[in-house]
């Protein structure tokens, strides 16, 4: 019997495959990493110290660290504790780690836009210092002494005047009826006392990872389960036309066919509609949707062609536009150039590719509705799933599991609803399991973008004017079907914030329908419009004969704070205040400098190589990349990779390093390889063969990964990496061919 036969006949779990195949043979499977729930905890606890959501001190001293932000590779559950436990002087040894349910009482949980540590760094570091500092004073108190008479030392507590000392549990018990200190007179530690910050600490969830004990959200199970998949309509706003309802259910293992609500705009994270097949094996379901021969109406955007659409995108660059940001007069400033350089650069609809494919398992337990799933934000899946089941968001319990890459498609939990909706329609826990073919052909696309820019030069070869116009449709069309503009935050990323200085600027935006559901992706639009950035300062520096870390010098300009409001700009620095998170020109030039010296860029390569660079500011973080690539019979690979980030305090600098390499796999496989299109409003790809990632024999030989020291307040690391990797890569691509890739994705653009 062959293994899919097997996989077939017996219902088995992905673990048991993997055990088949001897992948995991061997291992004895571990315990779960996190110990006791939070239940349990404020169950059992005699007088805990609470004094965060985040934070729960037991009487024995056990540390419970509630972490509300999800898994998903970037480090981000073991980063936060870091800064607990730091402020609060833990034993690692003596910490559980609790990753949180959905609950508004932990505040923002969406794992997005790199906000994990920089959106929560104060909010840890106060938790661990309010908690220090009532331990402080239990002891005091009970020792007699002033609070500045005890310190806290790796979980004690130390009598600075005895010598005596005692273990935090201790003092649990007196702490908890203290009066809660105000935040104002909190002492934190000083960056020499720290114990975890800035330190390389293991991934909680390693020994998991390695032993295969780690539970994703397809791994799921729960007693008496059923599995699901939907017929969806290719087309995004299609409806169901007819269906063979017996064929389906003549299917063995077949138990249910539940049709799904029609989708209707606002797309918002609603499903796409269609009929999900319960079963009780995917593979059932699987064939149960195989006999559906279902039809669908495509409806108002079933003639939606990317190639067709690109030529649109083209005349809206052409057309009257709307000036986003405005500095002199970038018309008059072309005009009177003794040289003018245009470029047209094009980005493809993109797909975020997680190894994982969507996957939810729901259940009704005692009237209440239970949620498992590989999401980005549990608070996002109550929110979408409450009006199709009839429930409160509060009420749902929704539970992340840790994510196989998600890089922004799983904060749009659709497939949670479908979940849902399916065990209230069989009345048992069923898992709604995505492909990779329904997770390419059904998500929330990047968006495809055509931008042009003109830059004017003096008869020295300096700039003097720079107009840049971009056309695409936004994400905010998903949520508002009226809107066919790039926001103010897509423009935020990169170009409103352009920090060049020119005395003519000009950012100016065309019109765009969206067709097919917009959401971000890692990155986000910063990928197209650093690509456009990076791409043209190298073409001015190839046409003025100069280097380009000294073009990006030029007009970056002396050392400053930007402000893009003064030019007119509608500017939110990702959700930053300026004087939090200033656009500091003198640290995006340090990452440059530090990239060019690590690097050695300009010095003579063989033939057939070539080295490219760029540097890009995104998520209130600065990095520079450099790559050296060589080119033979008309393919190009990356050879040598190096990166510099300036992301303020780096909590973890190893996982730092590891969001810098993985960042580079996910930006050469879409300068590579990436490109989503559709003909008749389906998407045409389907998988790894058609839609493929950077395999292992392209990725980089080298990678070489530099923090800039910094004891500015974090910024972003999930997503900085990326925007700089698609021009140095193409910039290296010209260094060594003459060849200029103005469009994504480069594919067999050097043999044509």
């Amino acid at each position: 019997m062959g293994i899919i036969e097997r996989i077939s006949t017996t219902e088995a779990s992905r673990r048991a495959v993997l055990r088949g195949l001897g992948i995991t043979g061997g291992l004895v499977l571990a315990a779960p990493l996190a110990g006791g729930s939070l239940q349990a905890v404020l169950a059992g606890a005699d007088k805990p110290l609470s004094p965060s959501a985040y934070l729960v001190i037991q009487p024995d001293g056990t540390v419970h660290i509630f972490i509300h932000r999800v898994e998903m590779g970037q480090g981000s559950r073991t980063g936060l504790p870091q800064i607990v436990a730091d402020e609060l002087d833990a034993d690692w040894e003596r910490l559980v780690f609790e990753p949180a349910y959905g609950d508004t009482k932990f505040g923002d949980q969406n794992t997005d836009g790199s906000t994990s540590i920089r959106k929560f760094y104060d909010a840890f570091r106060e938790a661990g210092a309010t908690a220090r500092m009532l331990l402080e004073a239990a002891a005091a108190k009970k020792w007699g002494v002033a609070a500045a008479d005890v310190k806290t030392e790796k979980h004690r507590i130390i009598n600075k005047k005895s010598g005596a000392s005692g273990d935090f549990g201790e003092f649990v018990g007196l702490a908890a009826d203290l009066p809660m200190p105000d935040p104002k007179t909190l002492v934190y530690k000083t960056k020499s006392a720290r114990r975890y910050i800035g330190k390389p600490v293991r991934n909680i969830y390693m020994d998991a990872f390695q032993r295969g004990t780690s539970i994703f959200g397809q791994d799921v199970r729960r007693d008496g389960m059923l599995f699901a998949v939907t017929a969806r309509p290719p087309v995004v706003g299609g409806t169901v036309k007819s269906y063979d309802e017996a064929a389906a259910k003549a299917v063995p293992g077949v138990v249910a066919l539940v049709e799904l609500p029609a989708l209707e705009a606002p797309w918002v994270f609603k499903p796409k509609g269609g009929i999900a097949v319960v079963a009780t094996s995917t593979w059932a379901a699987m064939k149960g949707r195989d006999a559906l021969n279902i039809q669908f109406e495509a409806g108002a955007n079933g003639s939606y062609n990317t190639t067709d659409y690109e030529a649109g995108l083209w005349k809206s660059v052409d057309a009257p536009t709307n000036v986003r940001r405005k500095r002199g007069d970038a018309a008059a400033g072309l005009k009177d150039a003794a040289k003018v350089m245009t470029g047209d650069y094009f980005v493809p609809h993109l797909h975020h590719a997680p190894m994982e494919p969507p996957a939810a398992t729901a259940e009704w337990v005692d009237g209440k509705l239970h949620i498992w799933t590989s999401c980005q934000d549990p608070q996002s899946v109550q929110n979408t799933v409450a009006p199709f089941v009839g429930e409160k968001p509060e009420d749902i319990r929704a539970t992340a599991t840790l994510l196989g890459g998600a890089f922004g498609r799983k904060s749009k939990p659709d497939f949670a609803v479908e979940a849902a909706l399916c065990a209230k329609a069989v009345g048992k826990p069923v898992k709604m399991v995505w492909t990779r073919e329904d997770d390419v052909r059904n998500s929330f696309y990047h968006t495809i973008s055509a931008q042009r820019v003109s830059v004017g030069l003096d008869a020295k070869g300096k700039a003097t004017a720079w107009r840049h116009v971009a056309a695409y449709p936004s994400i905010s069309a998903t949520f508002n079907p009226a809107a066919k503009e790039p926001s103010s935050g897509e423009m935020g990323l990169g170009l409103t914030d352009l920090p060049f200085d020119l005395p003519n600027l000009s950012v100016e935006t065309g019109e765009a329908e969206a067709h097919v559901r917009i959401g971000w992706m890692r990155s986000v639009t910063n990928i197209q419009q650093a690509f456009a950035i990076g791409s043209m300062v190298d073409e001015v520096a190839v046409a003025t004969g100069k280097r380009t870390d000294k073009v990006w010098h030029d007009l970056i300009g002396g050392d400053r704070q930007i402000d893009p409001s003064k030019d007119g700009a509608e500017y939110g620095n990702y959700g930053e205040t300026l004087e939090r998170h200033p656009i500091d020109t003198k640290r995006l030039k340090t990452v440059l400098d530090k990239v060019v010296k690590m690097s050695g860029y300009g010095k003579k390569l063989p033939k057939g190589r070539g080295m490219g660079i760029s540097v890009h500011r995104s998520f209130v973080s600065y990095v520079a990349c450099a790559i050296e690539v060589s080119v033979t019979d008309g393919l190009a690979k990356a050879e040598k990779v190096w990166i510099a980030i300036d992301c303020g305090t780096a909590v973890n600098p190893d996982r730092v390093k590891a969001q810098m390499e993985g960042a580079v796999i996910f930006g050469l496989s879409i300068a590579q390889h990436g490109e989503i299109t559709a003909e008749n409003g389906a998407i045409v790809q389907g998988n790894f063969d058609d839609y493929p990632v950077l395999r292992i024999d392209e990725a980089p030989r080298e990678f070489h990964v530099e923090i800039i020291p910094s004891d500015a307040v974090p910024g972003g690391v999930g997503e900085p990496g990326v925007p700089p990797v698609a021009p140095a890569f193409t910039n290296a691509i010209f260094a060594a061919t003459g060849k200029r890739i103005r469009r994504l994705p480069l594919k067999d653009q050097l043999n044509a």
